[in-house]
């Protein structure tokens, strides 16, 4: 059937920048606000018939992975087939994007494997990491550790049994009975709070450092007993330097001198707050040889 005399024909080739060409590319003409749309054969090859003549138009072409091309503006004339040169598409660009992790996230994650940490699948064991390169913790975190500690129901319990120990042993000299049982028991959740809160939280916020033992692992018996029993004395500043541990060291004052004000009257004094930094510290030190060469096989979920 024989076109109306005043319009014409556009058609032409979609190829690739190698040459071969384009099959199910989309060719859309545009003129006077109406769109006509075809996809390209196997051969990449297109036509418009009934083109309006002395009208401008213009031809846009996409297809899958390569970019957008677009004539410029054309005007066909009566009867005419108008050849468009060169539809040549080039591959469009690939977009790609890196989620950048944060230290503060790293050290999130982290902690979040830690808090699972427990010996035996019991005993909560959150103040040590195995990490061979530990994020630095925020103080949000320090005191995130330190409230998960506190507040777990091993811990609770650990102080209740605790009291009990200090019920039957009749220290500090309160009396004897329920009513010395509960203040022992308070006794024991404040020397416990004041401890993990200041020597854990409060004092490694202030001196940037880091409260929690670095599981070593590897070297000899010597070095890493060395390194265990040096824990009370260095430790980690949050830059990785080691340095000498103010955190422990004024904690365990601070949690004997905070003992010294609510013990009964005869068991206060200097020598209270000595000895309580002392059991603090001999603690720690054992503490520190049994997670060096003990804990770690029996603590689950402990990452690697």
């Amino acid at each position: 059937m024989p076109q109306p005399p005043d319009t014409g024909t556009v058609l032409g080739t979609v190829v690739d920048v190698t040459g071969g060409t384009v099959p199910n590319a989309v060719v859309t003409l545009q003129q006077q606000g109406n769109n006509r749309t075809v996809t390209t054969g196997s051969n990449g090859f297109f036509k418009f018939d009934e083109v309006t003549a002395g009208t401008p138009a213009r031809v846009e072409v996409s297809a899958s992975e390569l970019k957008n091309w677009s004539s410029n503006e054309i005007l066909v004339g009566p009867g005419q087939f108008y050849i468009l040169p060169e539809v040549k598409l080039a591959v469009a660009p690939v977009e790609t994007s890196v989620s950048a992790i944060t230290p503060e996230q790293v050290a999130a994650e982290q902690i979040k494997l830690q808090e699972k940490q427990r010996v035996l699948g019991v005993v909560p064991n959150f103040y040590v990491t195995y990490e061979r390169k530990p994020a630095a913790l925020t103080s949000k975190l320090k005191f995130q550790l330190a409230m998960k500690a506190l507040t777990d129901p091993v811990t609770i319990t650990g102080f209740g049994l605790n009291a009990a120990i200090y019920q039957a042993a009749g220290y500090p000299s309160y009396q004897q009975g329920a009513a010395g049982y509960g203040q022992r028991l308070g006794a024991t959740f404040a020397g416990g709070y004041s401890k993990i809160l200041i020597g854990d939280a409060i004092l490694p916020s202030l001196f940037h450092q880091d409260p929690r033992y670095f599981y070593q692992g590897t070297g000899t018996t010597k070095s890493r007993l060395l390194h265990a029993l040096s824990t009370p004395f260095v430790t980690r500043g949050d830059d990785g330097r080691r340095e000498v541990n103010y955190s422990n060291i004024l904690g365990d004052l601070a949690s004997g001198a905070i003992a010294n004000a609510y013990y009964p009257s005869q068991d206060r004094g200097a020598g209270l707050v000595a000895r309580s930094a002392l059991i603090g510290t001999g603690g720690r030190m054992v503490l520190g040889i049994v997670q060096e060469f003990v804990l770690r096989k029996w603590t689950s979920h402990s990452s690697h």
